[in-house]
């Protein structure tokens, strides 16, 4: 079983950097795959990132590819979403989520998901 609780949301200005955390409770956050995912109003939830458990791969989408990284820190039961040069679209609320299964770019991979924090970034 794992909890998540993200936080680090805000409001920035396009060009600014943001850092999302997502604290994760449970004896095993490491056997777990993390992915983040964002949803704007009136929009499907849009797959982000993902990292495997030990941390040896990541996958990007690319709509954040060279702008956001992702990272874990298994010993503080946290992983982290770094976002610099944001821009007006990536308005949404973040989502952080683990999943037992080694690929994690979809939705129902996902066994567990966080309650979101809002990041706003304006023109």
């Amino acid at each position: 079983q794992v909890q998540l609780v993200e936080s680090g949301g805000g409001l920035v200005q396009a060009g600014g950097s943001l850092r999302l955390s997502c604290a994760a409770s449970g004896r095993t956050f490491s056997a777990y795959t993390m992915g983040w995912f964002r949803q704007a109003p009136g929009k499907e939830r849009e797959f982000l990132t993902y990292i495997w458990g030990s941390g040896a791969l990541t996958y990007y989408a690319d709509s954040v590819k060279g702008r956001f990284t992702i990272s874990r820190d298994n010993a503080k039961n946290t992983g982290y979403l770094q976002m610099n040069s944001l821009k007006p679209e990536d308005t949404a609320v973040y989502y952080c989520a683990c999943a037992l299964a080694r690929d994690g770019w979809r939705r129902n991979d996902y066994d567990y998901w966080g309650q979101g924090t809002q990041v706003t970034v304006s023109s």
